[in-house]
Order: C-alpha cells, then structure tokens, then sequence
C-alpha cells in the first residue's frame, strides 16, 4: 500500500493518509493528503498565517514600518525571525538612513486584559501614530492583525484607511490572524491580495526599459538575490521590482510596468504573479535557481524570452569555469550519503533532485509543512521508488523517520535542528541557511560546502549514542550495564562517518 502508518501514530490512525511512499505503479494524483487541518493529536511544527504575512511576505522589505497589533508574544515572534539582509539603496536614488531597518526594528501594540475587553482599535491608532514620529523616514507603515485581535473583531481596515489621510502615508493593514488556514501558506495568500490590491499600479517607475522583470518570490535570504541580480545584470536584463527580497515599498506599485515576471517561490507568490497578469497582461514564468543545472536551464530560458541568449550562454560558462572544479571535489565526498529534506514548501522538490544528479546523494524522504496539491506531485515527480513523501512530520514521527530511513544528513528548520543532533544526525538549516547564499551557481556551492562540513564534523567521532539500562541496587546505588569491563572507562570505540 502506498499511505504508510507510522508507529507513533497507532492512536491517530488518520495521519496515515499524511504519509506516502512512491511507488511506480501508483497514479501520478496520488499523493499525501495536505493543506488541511492539523489533525488532533498531531503536534504540527507549521507556522500560522500571521507567519505567512509577516514572516515570509512583508519581512523582507526595508523601508515600512512594521506593526503588530497583538499582545507581546507575537510582536517580539515576528521580529528578527529571517535572515532577509538589505541594502540602503531606494529606487530614487537616494539612500534609507537605518542600515537592515526591517531586522533592527518591529513595532507593536501590547494589547493587555482590558484592550480585548474594551477593544484594541485606539491603542492600535496611537500606536500607528507614535511609530510615524518615531521613524519619519518610512516609507509606508504595515499593520498586522493577529489571532487576539482577529477574535474580539478589531476593524484594522478602517484604522489604516483613517491614519492614511491624517498622516499623509500610506496605512496597509493585513488581516491574517493566525487561526485564519490550516498553515501558513493562507498567510502567503493574504499578504499577495493586500499588496496587489492596495499597491500594485498606484506608482510609475522612474524609467522603464525594454527587459524590464518582476522577480517575485524571492526573499534574498542571506544574499540569494543579489546572486541572481548580478546574473541578470549581465544578460542586460533589469530588475524593476522584487517581492520582496532587498524590496522597497514603491516598488511594489510599479510591478504591472514589467515585461515578464519571474516567479522563483511558486508556493508563497504565483498568486500576485497570477493577478498581475490577469489585469495588467504581464506574462511570467516559474524559475528555479537552485544548483547548477537548474539555474543554467531557467537562464536559458529567460535570455531566450528576450533574444539574448549568447548573454545568458556567457554567464552560464562564466560561473561553470569557477565552481566546476569544486563540485567535483564535494561529489567525491558526498556520493551516496542519504538525505531527508524537510522544508517548508518548495525545496523539498527544488532540491531532491539536483543533489542525486549532481552531488550523487541519495534522497530518502521528503517533507513539506504547508505545501499543496501542486507541490507534493512535484516532490513525488523527482524522487525515486520507495522515498518517503511526508505532510507536516511532527517531532515523534521525525524520531520514526530518522531511525528508519537512517539518513546521514538532514536538511530542515530550527525546529527539527537540534532534536537530529541529539539522534547524532547532523542537521542543516536550510530555512535560514547556515553560510550562505545557497541560490544560483556559487550558491550550490556553499550548500554543498556545509553539508561536507556538517556529514565530516569530527564531533560526530567524539559522541556516544550507545544504549545502556541503569538499574538501581538495594541502597540505592546506581549500577550501570550494558558497559565492557575490557573496555578503559567504559568508553567504546565511536563510529566513523567520514575522512575529514
């Protein structure tokens, strides 16, 4: 059968639709059930859909003001969160004066008791109006609604709308509480509706040219879109707008003047991509710059959509000269380790494949918190017959996995991070990437680098996972067994998981 119900899971058998393992003879529709409800009993490791706003859509941008209308705990969850590093320049010319303001700084409310008896709209107001004076500079202030404020039915809209007119700048307001979708993945879809509908074709650029892009769904996290920047830049190419990576607020009104629009995250922005071609006639298509191969074919393709297809070749041949020798180093060393991707959404289908073609790798299991349809047919697409395919692992199924499928690398959130550890699994945060950028031709690299260093880590050598019972005798004393008296203090010989 292809649902599998994994051991921990006996006293909630429905998680079994959850989790699949591909089979060749299977239909191609059948995959994990997904974007649902997280079942009872299941402790999910999804975000919420304040996350999908603030988190992943609005973070990026450098130049708002950002302001959560909730009690502490949110407001101080959604500051610093990402590594989404910007750079001073604005698309006039001029220069923001906060160096990186969208990680220094987030605003909030502090609702306490009373404000959710009485209502929190006034202390929202004053809120609003004190960041204005507190940051002149901004160029537009955001404000979020939560799960606390989307419960007692604060009217953010009105609010935004109000203080738009009295201080004389742009007020958006998103209204996705947490509890609004099963992920999220219902986050990302507010956050695209707000900013096309209260953004998009409100501003013209300061001047157009005949390559203009929108680049939308890429975050620059950790430096991923200045790597594509510079490649576009060399095909001639230019970027009028991102969304929303290293992204000011102006250049979201400007998106429907491009010529083609980029879609690099197909699961947190094809919506705006979507709504801007449906009213404004900018055609776009999905690209993928992670590895080599990938960020060469989607190259191509864009060189090819504007005639400059020798360009595109040149930056190919460029980068391959550089990092083709590095690769093969990595692949030496890297062929046949097995790896379980567990991503929020896209990279589990964006880089199963590229590590087995061009690493050797072995993908074992794939795992997406909030991915669709789409997504999980993609994923079962580009694995192998018997990969695991998973919806949402919580912590004990994690645990199941890891000692099942025995993967030598785990490439995963936070969250699932230090718990691989302790399993003596090594763990790469491929969220927040550990020393990246990891997109494009220099940035598979660094992927590879870091998951040579993490698999070849001596520390793995000095570390004991060794079962033992402790019994204790008549007085208390505790006896260990399961030890050598032959073996020096107890100590046994550790396992090798690799030359360094």
């Amino acid at each position: 059968m292809p649902y599998k119900l994994l051991k921990v899971d006996k006293e909630i058998p429905e998680r079994e639709k959850h989790v699949y393992v591909k089979h060749c003879s299977d239909p191609e529709d059948q995959i994990p059930n997904c974007n649902t409800k997280t079942i009872p009993g299941s402790m999910s490791e999804r975000g919420c859909a304040f996350a999908g706003v603030k988190g992943v859509i609005t973070g990026a941008i450098k130049d708002v003001i950002h302001v959560v209308h909730s009690p502490i705990g949110c407001t101080s969850y959604g500051y610093g969160t990402k590594r989404y590093p910007t750079s001073p320049d604005l698309p006039n010319g001029e220069k923001f004066p906060i160096d990186n303001f969208n990680l220094k700084y987030i605003l909030g409310t502090d609702l306490q008791e009373s404000d959710v008896v009485f209502g929190g709209m006034k202390k929202l107001r004053q809120s609003i109006i004190e960041a204005h004076k507190e940051f002149p500079e901004a160029n537009a202030i955001y404000a979020y609604s939560t799960c606390t404020t989307g419960l007692i039915g604060d009217d953010m809209d009105a609010v935004a709308k109000e203080l738009t007119e009295e201080l004389g700048t742009k007020v958006v307001a998103f209204n996705a509480p947490g509890f609004c979708g099963p992920s999220q993945s219902k986050g990302h879809h507010v956050g695209n509706l707000t900013l096309f509908n209260n953004l998009v074709g409100t501003k013209e650029p300061i001047e157009t040219t005949p390559y203009d892009v929108n680049l939308i769904g890429e975050y620059n996290i950790d430096g991923d879109l200045w790597v594509i920047k510079e490649y576009l830049d060399e095909m001639g190419i230019n970027l009028l707008s991102k969304f929303t990576g290293d992204c000011s607020h102006d250049e979201i009104c400007w998106m429907h003047r491009a010529k083609l629009s980029l879609v690099r995250c197909q699961r947190s922005a094809t919506y705006i991509a979507d709504l801007i071609e449906e009213k404004y006639g900018v055609p776009y298509i999905k690209v993928d710059f992670f590895s080599t191969k990938y960020c060469a074919e989607n190259l191509r393709t864009i060189g090819k959509y504007f005639g400059l297809e020798k360009e595109a070749e040149k930056v190919i041949e460029d980068r391959m000269k550089i990092v083709g020798p590095e690769l093969e180093f990595y692949k030496s060393k890297l062929q046949g380790k097995r790896v379980f991707i567990f991503s929020g959404g896209p990279k589990s289908y964006h880089l199963s494949k590229p590590l087995e073609d061009e690493l050797g790798m072995e993908t074992v299991a794939v795992a997406s918190q909030f991915e669709h349809k789409d997504g999980f047919e993609k994923m079962k697409s580009r694995v192998n017959d018997g990969t695991l395919i998973m919806d949402d692992p919580n912590s004990l199924e994690f645990e199941e996995i890891i000692e099942e499928y025995k993967p030598d690398l785990i490439l995963a959130g936070v969250k699932e991070k230090y718990l691989a550890i302790k399993l003596g699994v090594p763990c790469l945060l491929i969220h927040s990437y550990e020393n990246g950028p990891y997109m494009g031709f220099e940035g598979f690299v660094n992927l590879a680098k870091d998951m040579y260093s993490n698999i070849y880590s001596p520390v793995w050598d000095l570390l004991e996972f060794e079962d033992h019972v402790e019994e204790f005798g008549a007085e208390g004393v505790k006896i260990e067994s399961g030890t050598n008296s032959e073996e020096s203090d107890g100590i046994k010989e550790p396992k090798n998981r690799g030359e360094a």
